[in-house]
């Protein structure tokens, strides 16, 4: 071995030695008080060293150090798990400004599907949900650069910039023949976690589009302002998860512990004890134990499987939609001396019932498919009913009068049907977890 091999092994022997240490100190402390520390493979790290070599000697063009062993820390990382990632100086500050709650970008939750970008859902009112980029698009071109080959880090530099430029995104689409072009341009994407108002009286909806620090005390206060505007008192409340990409822990667990009154919410479970705790409810339902329906999709992911796992588990709502997205794991940052981090998966999620989320994602207990509800063609053609057949028995009611036969109905009635048939068309999924709170309201009040 020359010198410059033996010199070039010593320093990845050093690199990985410091990196191990860094990331699993608490391990290697543990393994050291049992059977001692576990050896590097001296045949692999000697491997490492010759490809080091033969790619600064023979490599088309030249690359310096720093470069080459950058490039052997992100393909460690990368090799692990599509969430798992190397972080240099400027990407560890744009994770920063990322968690923040405002970034210039397309406002898209992205992760790595077969060398592609695979978006996990667009965020509400931003220029990717605008555009039409749906959970599940495979990106395959950013503007003429093709994402095959890209690091997830370097896609997301990509596609974040300043508000006003723009961007051409190429994505294939199941269903689709071709794939699909879109021309986006770049917004200050500012998330706002908490949406609410009231369907119909005494029936709420509470959108929550992602966990940020304050969405367990906003929850609170939108679900106070919809009591005070239904006379005190839900019925039942719609909670939205759809597209919900996941963000903070505590945030999630904050919302569960909204409305269910003990027992464990969320069990995190890693390969070290300082990896493994449990989050537990509190005494206290905000709605006073009224039916719950959530509704999620292929892109919930992460937090919001947590709380519509554990929903699910404490049978304190019914979980209607599609198969979420099975993002179970969980990511820590950890910060390097240089100024870099490495987000390094250290743990899985597990619901109240220890299921397990990481790629099985919550099943709904009612399934719904992905329909759009078109308005009726005014062809002329209604269907009959009893009372439009001629010669037809009256109703026997006393109150003749309210009888008729023309099938006119109040202001109030007219008022309240075009609210429904307006909500059919534009969200289906809430118009039929509105039903289905009435349905439980209804076999409530019988019993």
């Amino acid at each position: 071995m020359n010198s410059f091999t033996r010199n070039t092994l010593i320093l990845l022997l050093g690199l990985t030695l410091g990196v191990t240490l860094t990331v699993a100190g608490s391990v290697v402390a543990e393994r050291q008080t049992t059977s001692g520390p576990e050896q590097l493979p001296l045949e692999t790290v000697q491997a490492l060293s010759e490809v080091f070599q033969r790619v600064k000697e023979n490599y088309v063009e030249e690359v310096d150090d720093k470069t080459l062993l950058e490039n052997a820390i992100r393909g460690m990382l990368t090799g692990l798990d599509p969430h798992s990632s190397y972080l240099d100086e400027k990407a560890t500050t744009e994770l920063r400004i990322g968690t923040s709650g405002e970034f210039g970008g397309l406002g898209i939750v992205v992760g790595m599907e077969d060398g592609f970008v695979k978006v996990v859902s667009p965020i509400d009112d931003t220029p990717a949900a605008r555009a039409g980029i749906r959970s599940g698009d495979l990106i395959i071109k950013l503007d003429d650069k093709s994402v095959k080959g890209m690091s997830l880090d370097d896609a997301v530099k990509q596609m974040r910039g300043e508000p006003g430029s723009e961007i051409e995104l190429t994505v294939v689409r199941e269903g689709e023949d071709k794939p699909l072009t879109f021309e986006l341009t770049r917004d200050k994407i500012r998330v706002e976690s908490i949406k609410a108002r009231t369907l119909t009286d005494g029936y709420g909806y509470v959108r929550i589009s992602n966990f940020q620090t304050r969405t367990g005390s906003d929850l609170r206060k939108e679900i106070s302002q919809l009591k005070k505007d239904n006379d005190g008192k839900l019925k039942g409340l719609v909670l939205d998860l759809r597209n919900n990409p996941g963000g903070l822990l505590d945030a999630a667990v904050s919302v569960s512990d909204a409305f269910i009154e003990s027992g464990d919410i969320v069990s995190i479970k890693g390969r070290s004890d300082d990896n493994k705790q449990t989050a537990r409810a509190t005494p206290g339902d905000i709605i006073n134990g009224a039916p719950i329906v959530v509704l999620i999709n292929e892109g919930s992911a992460s937090a919001s499987e947590i709380v519509a796992g554990a929903l699910q588990d404490h049978r304190r709502a019914i979980i209607m939609g599609s198969e979420s997205f099975g993002k179970g794991s969980v990511q820590s940052v950890i910060d390097l001396q240089n100024k870099t981090a490495i987000k390094l998966t250290t743990a899985l999620y597990y619901t109240p019932d220890m299921r397990s989320i990481q790629a099985e994602g919550i099943h709904p207990d009612i399934e719904l498919s992905n329909v759009t509800v078109a308005a009726k063609t005014d062809d002329g053609l209604t269907p009959l009913r009893e009372a439009d057949l001629g010669g037809h028995l009256m109703n026997g009611s006393s109150d003749d009068e309210s009888q008729t036969d023309n099938g006119d109905s109040s202001d109030a009635e007219e008022g309240e049907s075009d609210d429904q048939d307006s909500l059919v068309q534009d969200d289906y999924p809430v118009f039929e977890a509105l039903n289905l709170l009435k349905g439980l309201d209804l076999l409530t009040n019988r019993k």
